[in-house]
């Protein structure tokens, strides 16, 4: 039995370019605020807020509401789930990658 190609493996939920930049963001910064995410990722609230409803309907991320002074302000954080399932994904990734640098096999068909 052949062993399954590493993008088999990948996580369409995480794997989606900016939803990957989310949770990698959140894993660097532990809590993040929405307009510094926004501005980093270059994206549109609108846009921005879609990712975010995936990230925590999948439990990936934590979303915390509240005030900095007058201004309303939302922090989102990395769940474990979120961390594990950004770990996997990195897994996977050097999988990939590793597959390619070594180049075909005798074996691969």
């Amino acid at each position: 039995m052949t062993e399954q190609h590493p993008a088999v493996g990948l996580d369409d939920v995480v794997h989606q370019r900016v939803r990957l930049g989310i949770l990698t963001v959140a894993h660097q910064a532990r809590r993040v605020e929405f307009g510094f995410l926004r501005t980093a990722l270059g994206l549109t609230a609108g846009n921005l807020s879609q990712h975010l409803t995936v990230l925590e309907k999948a439990g990936l991320i934590a979303v915390e509401k509240g005030y900095e002074g007058r201004r309303a302000r939302t922090w989102l954080t990395l769940t474990p789930a979120g961390t594990q399932a950004l770990q996997d994904e990195v897994a996977q990734l050097k999988r990939l990658i590793q597959q390619i640098e070594n180049g075909p096999s005798d074996t691969d068909s």
